[in-house]
């Protein structure tokens, strides 16, 4: 038996190394470079990068392996794992729940294009990840994401990573998959704004969607002739066959590939205890321990059992209380509950709870210190989690464990953000752009709906490069 299980780790070890070593094919990009309007006193963004085509990537994200299938299947050491038995509560070495992979890389890839591409919302002012920015643990700096209005919305953004594991999405749990997930921001008019006729006429209209979609669906672009067309399919599209569910699966796919399992946490987890400090271990310890309770909810390797609680914590000042989960299971004992988010990468997404109530992550920690319900409006009666009690830990406990949850942070496995959108727009939006390059960049004026420039336009600069290189104003 040891044998036999010292086999298979050889060979999902080697197929790690396979896994991570293998070159990503990021898509080769042929630009067209189009003389655009742009609005606001800097011109930061003169000219707009139109790609002509691209073609998808080949391969599989790093910690995926290709099958025989031709889809990507996620590979972790956590896989030998089969038990909690023995491990205790919060232990490491314990296993992970079954999880969303089986894509193919061209869909992964365009999941990637539409992800970052503001083409998606009503205005071209924001795209997923202007409220899911990589660089911030995939959310954002705020207490409530801003959308299309300009308006803050009910909630703060949580992370992505790792949301291949999840089964329920949102704060209130009111999406049981990604797909039914997407829906929400997109079509949100204060998020993304857009409506589904407007988001298939814009990419119906963006003829390299349509070569990128053909490419990652192929069973949806075959001749069509004489067969009658999906409700989801948009009239005029021809043999193509852009729909709503080729959207929200695209979308699933890259999101599933956001994996954060690397962290030294998971080093130390995995045998190696010079991962960790002593004062991190020591951090380990109290928050797996029947006092602190931590690992209850938040147990590895998620460090979430994406399951509802009702802790008690407050809104903002001048915000109406939040019944959360209250209104999706019609359930009075949820009122005031919110879905356990992961603590990986937690020191990357501050402000934290779904309000965004503590921007530092001490505060977060010692919120569960003060005593049950001690934050509850009181005005409201909330059935609080029976883990919610008052530990008393000392001042030097809270900190080991802001420590050990600094062992949490991997992002290893960051995908690039593309340099060129089939749109033309900026990856992310403006506002990110503006950011990253320390200008006050402006958000191009241009018709979302229109074709795409042709070869002959005299305004037109034809150019082969490849996606790594830089091809934005101002680089």
């Amino acid at each position: 038996m040891r044998a036999l299980m010292l086999t298979l780790i050889l060979v999902v070890t080697l197929s790690l190394i396979i896994a991570l070593t293998q070159p990503y094919a990021f898509a080769n990009v042929e630009i067209v470079t189009n003389i655009a309007k742009i609005e606001g006193p800097e011109l930061n963004y003169r000219t707009l990068q139109r790609p002509q085509s691209i073609t998808l990537a080949k391969h599989c994200p790093p910690s995926f392996e290709l099958t025989d299938a031709g889809v990507c299947r996620l590979v972790t050491r956590y896989q030998f794992y089969r038990s909690v038995q023995g491990r205790g509560v919060g232990g490491t070495q314990t296993s992970l729940p079954k999880h969303r992979d089986g894509f193919t890389p061209a869909q992964i890839d365009l999941g990637r294009y539409l992800f970052f591409d503001p083409l998606l919302s009503k205005d071209g002012s924001i795209s997923c990840a202007s409220c899911h920015q990589p660089d911030r643990g995939f959310s954002d700096d705020l207490d409530r994401s801003i959308g299309v209005t300009g308006e803050k919305v009910a909630r703060s953004a949580p992370t992505l990573w790792n949301v291949a594991f999840l089964d329920k999405f949102f704060w209130d749990a009111r999406a049981a998959s990604l797909e039914q997930q997407a829906v929400g921001p997109l079509f949100d008019a204060k998020e993304m704004g857009n409506s589904p006729t407007h988001l298939l006429a814009s990419l119906e209209s963006n003829g390299v969607y349509r070569q990128l979609f053909a490419q990652a669906f192929p069973d949806s672009f075959a001749d069509k002739a004489g067969s009658s067309k999906s409700e989801n399919d948009i009239e005029g599209s021809g043999s193509s066959s852009i729909s709503l569910n080729n959207i929200y699966t695209a979308l699933t796919a890259f999101q599933t590939s956001l994996i954060s399992l690397n962290s030294r946490y998971d080093q130390y987890a995995h045998g190696y205890h010079d991962a960790l400090t002593e004062r991190e271990k020591h951090g380990h310890n109290v928050f797996r321990s029947f006092v602190a309770r931590c690992a209850e909810c938040h147990q590895p390797p998620l460090f979430t059992n994406n399951q509802v609680a009702v802790i008690g914590v407050p809104e903002a000042e001048g915000m109406p209380f939040d019944v959360g989960a209250e209104n999706t299971f019609q359930a009075k004992k949820l009122r005031g509950g919110f879905k356990v988010p992961t603590l990986r990468n937690i020191v990357k997404t501050p402000p934290y709870m779904h309000a965004g109530n503590f921007s530092e992550l001490r505060d977060s920690v010692e919120f569960y210190n003060k005593g049950r319900g001690h934050a509850v409006p009181k005005d409201q009666k909330l059935h609080l989690h029976w883990h919610i009690w008052e530990p008393n830990l000392t001042g030097e406990e809270l900190d080991l464990i802001v420590e050990f949850l600094g062992t949490l942070t991997d992002e290893s496995l960051t995908p690039e953000v593309p340099e060129v959108l089939p749109s033309g727009l900026p990856p992310v939006d403006a506002a990110y752009q503006a950011r990253v390059r320390g200008k006050n960049a402006v958000k191009p004026s241009v018709n979302l709906s229109a074709k795409q420039p042709t070869k002959q336009s005299n305004q037109n600069i034809k150019t082969n490069k490849n996606l790594a290189t830089k091809h934005l104003v101002g680089d």
